[in-house]
């Protein structure tokens, strides 16, 4: 049984409350590193995305969009993890923040004297989604430092619960930039917002090198890149959680396909995609809040095993609504259960990871998160278009659930593990 690195508190028999987590100054400016973050975001993918298609006039190049954050994001993120256990963590998401700063008031700056070009566009992207990649598991792998052990799942909650309302007030935000000023605007103030999340990093007290270093500083990137790989991969409970995430996000994920499942469950255009997708995000973000209720649940590792059940019964549900309004119930709930499987995953790495591992555990766990999203993206879109989008649905339901029991079954450790 794989228990926490550290012995635990006296304080565990306290019931931590929802602002217990803001009482942590360093917490407050990673939260705020975070929110930041996610809302330049969102702000760069809908930006350049809209330039695009204004510009050009084809939905291709847009798509081109995916294509370029697939190919500089997993080397990216990887690095990224290499360095969050290399370096001072601080320093790395303040280059990472500048790098975005300065790209993005180049964008704005461009597209003002009327000079900017796709590809300029693309080398943008390219270098933001980059620099996002490098500096995530850096925070990520900060947050177990400037926290108590037992407020770990309180963190990754509130984490998981502000990405998902910055998914909501982000794409807002452009919309009212865009509408009212232009994208010129967007750029230019994506690139003041990505200023201060780079400026936020200096205000953290907690030291930002890692402790106990194994394989050193002195040892080569690929060297340690390797390390990171061997440690997951031998730990008794990442791999199945990584595996649980593959198997039903690889058959199920829908985000970046609504608009044919609008089409095909409700024949709807883009008002039922938006409708859908705010459900889905509201749902995250109250999920993350219920994950909060299972602070004292010790049984961490059933826990996931639960939600990811409920995740593939509720993928029956949406695949079976008879209306839109059903529909948007049955994927607000699929969120929710999503979100508890983040929030619960990302606590486990803190509480089973040292610290000098963190960085490359967390860039894993993102590279298996995105891979999974992008073959999901295609898997659900392909049988969409060959047996329909609600067969398609039930289909991942029966998936889901086929690999929560296999995970279940196989990965004792996962059913053993306890907080």
């Amino acid at each position: 049984m794989v228990k926490p690195i550290d012995p635990a508190s006296a304080e565990t028999a306290a019931k931590p409350r929802l602002r217990d987590a803001f009482a942590y100054r360093d917490y407050r400016v990673l939260w705020a590193v975070l929110v930041s973050v996610a809302l330049v975001s969102w702000m760069r993918i809908l930006a350049t995305a809209q330039w695009l298609f204004d510009e050009t006039g084809s939905a291709a190049l847009v798509g081109v969009i995916g294509a370029v954050q697939l190919v500089v994001q997993v080397p990216a993120l990887l690095w990224g993890g290499v360095l969050a256990d290399r370096i001072d963590r601080k320093r790395l998401m303040v280059i990472a923040n500048v790098l975005t700063t300065v790209t993005l008031l180049g964008l704005g700056a461009l597209d003002a004297l009327e000079v900017l070009t796709p590809f300029v566009v693309y080398v943008g992207i390219a270098i933001t989604a980059s620099a996002q990649m490098v500096a995530s598991p850096a925070r990520s792998a900060l947050v177990p430092i400037v926290m108590p052990q037992r407020l770990l799942l309180l963190a990754a909650s509130t984490d998981t619960a502000s990405q998902n309302a910055a998914a909501i007030v982000g794409p807002l935000l452009f919309a009212v930039i865009a509408v009212h000023a232009g994208l010129t605007e967007v750029f230019l103030i994506a690139g003041l917002v990505s200023l201060v999340s780079s400026l936020l990093p200096w205000l953290v007290h907690a030291p930002g090198v890692a402790e106990g270093q194994d394989d050193g500083p002195r040892t080569s990137m690929v060297a340690q890149t390797k390390a990171g790989f061997r440690f997951v991969a031998r730990h008794p409970i990442l791999p199945g959680l990584f595996l649980l995430d593959i198997g039903i996000t690889s058959a199920s994920f829908y985000r970046e396909i609504l608009p044919v499942l609008a089409l095909g469950l409700f024949a709807g255009g883009a008002s039922a995609t938006g409708m859908l997708g705010a459900a889905n995000s509201m749902g995250a973000v109250l999920g993350a809040f219920i994950a909060l209720l299972f602070v004292q649940y010790r049984a961490k590792g059933m826990l996931v095993l639960y939600a990811s059940f409920a995740y593939g019964v509720v993928l029956f549900g949406f695949g079976t609504a008879s209306s839109l309004w059903v529909g948007m119930l049955m994927i607000a709930c699929l969120g929710i259960a999503d979100a508890v499987t983040v929030a619960v995953r990302q606590t486990t790495v803190m509480l089973t990871t040292p610290d000098h591992m963190r960085g490359r555990a967390f860039a894993l766990m993102i590279l298996a998160a995105q891979a999974a999203n992008n073959i999901g993206t295609i898997w659900v879109g392909a049988w969409a278009g060959v047996i329909g989008a609600s067969n398609t649905m039930i289909l991942a339901g029966v998936i889901s659930i086929t690999a929560t029991f296999a995970i279940w079954r196989i990965w004792r450790p996962i059913r053993e593990f306890r907080s």
